[in-house]
């Protein structure tokens, strides 16, 4: 472990995109509770996600990870986190058979309760509010005490958290991620498809496939692999109050554990390489993300990847890169080259989200599942043509049937947004609109 480092050498740094809590008393006694509270994720865990993402740096795995924006306080039920593992699965499932490869599964979930915003306050009808920064910070109800930082927001984010990890372990290890069953959800899903045709050779393949190995006698029922998966969680540490009153000491290695969850990553907004959010994840052994994002310097990269992962460990760091689809080219070969040259290793995984978002005509934030592909085709060709693996894929997306992001199969136009947009910070793929995507990356992989 680095001598010059502790979980709250953070402190010392600049700290950007995070609250400033009027209560400091209140605040420290959050931090004391959560402090004995037990991990929500434990090492061995961590070291297990490692192995399976070096496999992805190495070319040998594929790595999906996705899930909501934003998860809500309100919208907390185990309904909701079931639809969205189901989701995932069926997307996993499809990009395993596309890619011949084994895929890690790692949700948005458990922990993704802050974001960072462009502007620390919004004016609505003449008043002036703090922005909303997720619900583990403030309340997205207009008004100024709702929008005021409050620390115990933290102890209810730690219980929401702790029951969506209990459940999603219910759920990969005790027979719901059964392939068969999955598969005949996304056969049931496709259905709804208008143009169902183009993806059910697909479709029918992996039923072949399934039938195939049944009829060897390799089932379920005596096989782990098809009746278990391993799933893990991710957030992105943007409240480290939180992340270091759950930060502990492996007691097998003697390394710190960041225990909000399996994998944590830094927004493109707060990777500067002196500042708050580095210095906290730079210390602790879990898998990371970094977000990188249009003005992100390719020297300045490097020096970032060696701050994270002084040891060049493949599995220690994915870099997650977000430009819209109008700059992939312009951005993407120059960061992919710089890593190659330089020998550092890494999972490259694209989020063709964040930077294709636009405002519809009725003013609501939407994102077109046009550019959503084409950015991630974009990905898929200039790593191609770069001598570099494309790992990965990183989406906002939900197991609800919500109106949020235009375009796909189902055809959501901008005059249906207003039916079911539901997400309290930014668009999110629906269950349908997911599962297309999947079957459009898996056709993708198969043309490398």
């Amino acid at each position: 472990m680095d001598i010059n480092w502790s979980k709250s050498s953070w402190r010392n740094m600049d700290r950007i995109q995070m609250p400033v809590y009027a209560n400091i008393d209140e605040l420290q006694r959050v931090e004391q509770t959560l402090s004995n509270y037990p991990p929500l994720v434990f090492a061995g865990e961590t070291r297990s996600l490692k192995r399976h993402l070096s496999m992805v740096a190495e070319g040998r795995a594929f790595l999906l990870q996705g899930g909501d924006c934003a998860e809500s306080f309100e919208e907390f039920s185990a309904d909701l986190i079931r639809d969205t593992f189901k989701a995932i699965l069926q997307m996993a499932v499809v990009l395993t058979f596309g890619a011949k490869l084994p895929v890690v599964k790692i949700g948005r979930m458990a922990g993704q309760f802050a974001k960072p915003r462009s502007s620390d306050f919004e004016t609505v009808d003449g008043i002036r509010y703090p922005s909303y920064r997720g619900d583990i910070i403030n309340g997205i109800e207009l008004s100024l005490g709702a929008r005021e930082p409050e620390p115990k927001r933290m102890l209810s984010a730690y219980s929401q958290a702790a029951a969506s990890i209990n459940l999603l372990r219910a759920f990969s290890q005790g027979g719901f991620a059964n392939i068969g069953k999955v598969h005949s959800w996304t056969l049931e899903s496709t259905k709804n498809f208008e143009g169902y045709s183009k993806y059910s050779d697909l479709a029918s393949r992996i039923s072949e496939s399934i039938e195939f190995m049944e009829a060897a006698g390799i089932t379920a029922n005596n096989t782990d692999a098809l009746n278990k998966v391993d799933f893990f969680t991710s957030h992105e540490a943007l409240l480290l109050e939180y992340e270091e009153a759950l930060c502990r000491i492996d007691s097998t290695s003697g390394k710190p554990l960041a225990g909000s969850g399996h994998m944590i990553w830094i927004g493109d907004r707060t990777r500067q390489i002196d500042g708050a959010h580095i210095e906290f994840c730079r210390g602790v052994q879990n898998p990371l993300g970094l977000k990188c994002g249009p003005t992100l310097d390719s020297d300045d990269l490097i020096r970032i990847i060696d701050k994270l992962n002084p040891e060049n460990e493949a599995g220690r760091l994915t870099l997650i890169v977000r430009f819209g689809a109008d700059q992939v080219e312009k951005f993407l070969p120059s960061l992919i080259r710089k890593v190659k040259e330089e020998g550092r290793k890494v999972v490259w995984s694209c989020d063709p989200m964040h930077g294709n978002t636009i405002k519809s005509s009725n003013g609501l934030k939407t994102r077109p599942f046009d550019m959503v592909l084409r950015e991630v085709q974009q990905f898929f060709e200039i790593s191609r043509t770069e001598g570099s693996y494309p790992g990965g894929v990183h989406v906002e997306m939900t197991g609800k049937d919500v109106t949020e992001c235009t375009g796909g199969a189902l055809s959501v136009a901008e005059s249906d947004l207003s039916y079911r947009y539901h997400t309290a910070c930014d668009p999110r793929l629906n269950a349908s609109q997911a599962l297309e995507l999947a079957f459009l990356i898996a056709e993708e992989i198969g043309q490398q």
